[in-house]
């Protein structure tokens, strides 16, 4: 019966013990990444080296730490509360458009001066159809500051399907990510190890991160029941 209760008290130290390991893990990840392809990059050096450098500020670094900010076992200002927490969330995203309105525009100019043609890749698609998403989500969050917008609507329920979306939003952002990655500037710039361990960075964020939001509205629908 001991060994019962000692077992049971065991698990949720070790469940969240490797949360805040995969939290921790997310930040080096989203930071380390950022900074390798900022160097490979070199922003500035061309008007193209202005793109994979904002986009990966974009999706890597500010959307990963906004996202973070509500993290029970990795967030940075875990002990402040939860309207600052959206406050600061709201201004990392406004930040993650900003580099990507940037990057869509010093790409999109890029092509226009060399005379190519726009969004023919599936990277190029994706992007521009991420980047409005991003648009969006960060327009429809206004009202979760600002609850006196929505009228009728509960703010649990605009939470949801806000977290909901923000999710898919997510995910599109780190698919650009990497089909960038497969890009021929990046192939032809890295060897093949260091190409595996870079597409190895996105998809681990993305994996912790769905994992985060999924858990995250189980337990409040566990608590709701």
């Amino acid at each position: 019966m001991v060994h019962l209760n000692k077992e049971s008290e065991s698990e949720p130290r070790i469940y969240g013990f490797s949360r805040t390991a995969s939290a921790a893990l997310t930040h080096f990840i989203c930071i380390v990444f950022s900074v390798f392809i900022a160097l490979l990059s070199r922003p500035g050096s061309s008007l193209f080296s202005w793109h994979p450098f904002f986009m990966t500020l974009a999706f890597s670094l500010f959307m990963t730490e906004a996202i973070l900010l509500f993290s029970p076992h990795g967030s940075p200002i875990k002990r402040f509360p939860h309207k600052t927490k959206g406050r600061v969330h709201w201004i990392l995203q406004c930040l993650c458009l900003s580099c990507a309105v940037l990057g869509l525009a010093a790409i999109s100019y890029n092509k226009h001066l060399n005379g190519k043609p726009h969004f023919t890749s599936w990277h190029g698609l994706l992007g521009l159809l991420t980047v409005c998403v991003v648009g969006l989500q960060s327009l429809a969050a206004v009202p979760l500051i600002y609850h006196s917008l929505a009228k009728g609507w509960s703010l649990a329920k605009l939470k949801r399907y806000h977290a909901a979306s923000g999710l898919v939003t997510y995910l599109l952002g780190s698919v650009s990510l990497l089909l960038g990655l497969c890009s021929t500037w990046f192939t032809a710039a890295v060897m093949e190890y260091t190409w595996y361990l870079s597409v190895l960075c996105p998809a681990l964020s993305a994996l912790i991160i769905m994992n985060q939001v999924t858990s995250a509205y189980m337990a409040k629908k566990r608590l709701q029941s």
